[in-house]
This record gives C-alpha cells, sequence and structure tokens, in this order.
C-alpha cells in the first residue's frame, strides 16, 4: 500500500518585506558612495615657492603630501600641521630647510633655513641691520654667506679720529665707509682684510714721498784662489782690492720729516770695483831629512831650534838653502855675486855677524836666519815665496 506523497509550496513574500528590504540595500549604497566622495579632494600644494592644484582622496595634510611623494624632515616647515584635516580649496605650503655656513662678523657657523632668499634668511638671523656679501634677493647657494652687523669703530686719520657706524666687514670696507683714501705707501694699524669688529681702532699713518740721489762706495769681492805652488798655511795677495762708486736715485718714505725707507730707482756705475785676488797655499810642506852630525846642516838645525821654530821650520829651511848653494860656505853667484850657504847679496853684508863670513858657516847661518825673519817671518814662509818667484 503506498502512502500518500506530501507537496511543500513555496511560501509568499509579501511587496511590504521586499520595499524594506531594497530600502536598506540602497542606503547602504548611498551611504558608501556618500563616504568615498567626501574624501575626494582639490587642493593647492605649494613646495618651495612652486605651488600647483592637486586632486586626491585623503583626509590630512600628510595625505596631501603622501600622494605627492613630498618628504620633510625635521628643520622643513609645513603648514598646516601634518595632522591637520584639509577640504577642498585647502592650501599646504611646504618650505624645505637648507644646511647653511654663515660667516657673522668673521665668526663661522651652520643654521638651517627655509627662507627662499638671502634676505629672508638674515631676517630669521634678526640681523636686518647687516651687511650681506652677496644680493638679498638671490637665492642661497652652497657658497659661504658672509653678515657683518652694524658696530661702532674708530678711525684715526689725518690728526683727528673718526667715531663710525658701520656694517663693512673688512676694514677696507670700514676705511671707504669712513671717505679714507689711502696713498700707495701709507701705513694702516690693522691688515686690511682683517674682519672688522665692534670697538675697533684703525690707526692711519701718512707716508709721503721723496726722490733724491747720492754717490755711494760698490765694496769690492775678496776672491781667494788655491796655489799649489804656495805652502799650505801661506797666503799672498795677488791684487789689491779697490772699492767701486755709483750714483744711485731713489725714492725715500717719510713719515713726519723721518725717513722709514727707500727704494732704488736707478743705479749709474761710476767706476767698477775690482776684486781683490789671495792665492791661497796648498802645497805640501817638505819633509825633514836626517841630518849629519857635524855639518853645516847640523848647526842650521840647532840654532833654528835655538830660535824657538820647530823642526818643520827646519825642514822649509833645508829646502831653501839646498836649493840656493847646497849649504855649501862658498858658494858663489858669478852672474850676481850671492855669496855663503844663505846667498847673500852682496855676501859683504855678513860681515855685521863676523869678520869670518867667507868661511863660518855659523856666522853665515846666523846672518841668514836674521834676513828670514825680517823679511818672511820663518823660513815656511820664506821657502813659499822661494817656491813662486824662484828666489827671496
Amino acid at each position: 500500500m503506498r502512502l500518500p506523497t506530501t507537496v511543500r509550496r513555496p511560501a509568499r513574500v509579501s511587496a511590504r518585506t521586499r520595499l524594506v528590504a531594497q530600502t536598506l540595500v540602497l542606503t547602504a549604497v548611498v551611504a558608501g558612495t556618500t563616504g568615498f566622495a567626501a574624501l575626494h579632494k582639490q587642493v593647492t600644494l605649494e613646495v618651495d615657492g612652486y605651488a600647483a592644484p592637486v586632486t586626491l582622496y585623503g583626509r590630512t595634510v600628510a595625505d596631501v603630501l603622501a600622494a605627492r611623494g613630498v618628504e620633510v624632515g625635521e628643520h622643513d616647515l609645513v603648514t598646516p600641521a601634518l595632522d591637520a584635516t584639509v577640504s577642498s580649496d585647502s592650501r599646504v605650503v611646504v618650505q624645505h630647510a637648507r644646511e647653511l655656513q654663515v660667516v657673522v662678523d668673521g665668526q663661522e657657523r651652520t643654521v638651517w633655513s627655509t627662507a627662499l632668499t638671502v634676505g629672508g634668511v638674515v631676517d630669521e638671523l634678526g640681523l636686518r641691520d647687516s651687511r650681506t656679501s652677496v644680493s638679498r634677493s638671490s637665492a642661497p647657494g652652497r657658497d659661504v654667506l658672509r653678515l657683518s652687523t652694524l658696530k661702532q669703530v674708530h678711525v684715526a686719520v689725518d690728526g683727528s679720529t673718526l667715531d663710525l657706524s658701520t656694517t663693512g666687514a673688512t676694514v677696507r670696507e670700514v676705511l671707504a665707509d669712513a671717505g679714507v683714501v689711502l696713498g700707495e705707501h701709507d701705513l694702516v694699524s690693522v691688515p686690511l682684510d682683517a674682519a672688522a669688529v665692534d670697538g675697533l681702532v684703525v690707526m692711519v699713518t701718512r707716508v709721503q714721498t721723496v726722490i733724491g740721489s747720492q754717490t755711494e762706495t760698490t765694496p769690492f769681492q775678496t776672491v781667494r784662489q788655491d796655489d799649489a805652488s804656495l805652502l799650505k798655511g801661506n797666503e799672498v795677495t795677488a791684487t789689491r782690492g779697490q772699492d767701486g762708486s755709483a750714483v744711485v736715485t731713489y725714492e725715500a718714505y717719510t713719515v713726519d720729516g723721518v725717513e722709514i725707507g727707500r727704494t732704488v730707482l736707478t743705479e749709474s756705475v761710476l767706476t767698477e770695483p775690482v776684486d781683490e785676488v789671495i792665492r791661497v797655499g796648498t802645497g805640501e810642506l817638505p819633509q825633514v831629512a836626517a841630518v849629519e852630525p857635524g855639518t853645516a846642516r847640523a848647526v842650521g838645525l840647532e840654532m833654528v831650534l835655538a830660535r824657538g821654530w820647530d823642526q818643520q821650520q827646519f825642514a822649509c829651511l833645508d829646502s831653501l838653502w839646498s836649493r840656493e848653494s847646497g849649504w855649501r860656505v862658498n858658494a858663489s853667484n858669478a852672474s850676481s855675486g850671492a855669496y855663503g850657504i844663505p846667498q847673500a847679496l852682496p855676501g859683504s853684508k855678513m860681515a855685521a855677524f863676523g869678520a869670518d863670513w867667507r868661511t863660518n858657516p855659523a856666522t853665515q847661518i846666523a846672518w841668514g836666519l836674521s834676513y828670514i825673519s825680517g823679511r818672511y817671518g820663518t823660513p815656511c814662509g820664506a821657502w813659499g815665496f822661494f817656491q813662486s818667484h824662484n828666489w827671496y
């Protein structure tokens, strides 16, 4: 037996119910569309003086900057603040700060500034009355900005003192502000390029110029020349030095009539100086040879030492008289008449030291040593002269 099948019919939705549902969906859609539209704005964005309209979806200044990719640092200026709410027709201003090197009255410092002109930087520093190294209307650059503030400076010149209020950065500018014109040789107590500071005192000394001329001596030079024909320790003046002379025309600088310096303008030579030439001995001294007792050489050595001279002096005497006479008491020069060991000319000169001058070596040697001492000082002095002249 089959059981009867039960059929369920779909429930009917009333028109009222459908209307309520449709109303709710429409409200949600409208609400979402209205909120999205509220985020859509057109504002003006100005960055470092350049303004442009910006269309975006956002609520705050930070949203505006993010939309345009504008970054800001801790020293930058943003108006209004980053968290401020913007609306259509709002204006957002960004001024990026620059790191500047500023020298104020010679003192260097580093500052951050959002100013677009040098004048704006000066205003930010509170130095409106200062003098700037570049035009105030120019944009700040990488070069150092130099500022000079108003200061009191005292300038002493031409018998009076000027008390000056100036923004001159250097002493040169201060003098220009004071109307002081410097002469070519005038003296200033402070370097012209020195920084001007408050209370600075600058003294200007006027320098007069005078043109004159005078005859001056030109000293001779001494020239020393090595001479191997002279023994070491001996010097001979070959040429006597003579000073020259010249007429010198000059420009002299005076302060209150007192000369403080001069510059030579021209020099005309009257006479040239003559160099003094000195020949300096470089020859080696002779060596002492063995002396045989009982000979004239032995007598000579004894008498040389008795005078206080040393064996080196005897070596010079030995070389001299060996060349002159070979130490022979009867040595005679037929052409000149010189005679004896020392070759006295004439030989009779030796009579002053003994009547036996013709035959006694001691008498001849005594006279010869006296002659050498009086004329050459020492036997080595006589030997050096002999080398140069072949006589003594």
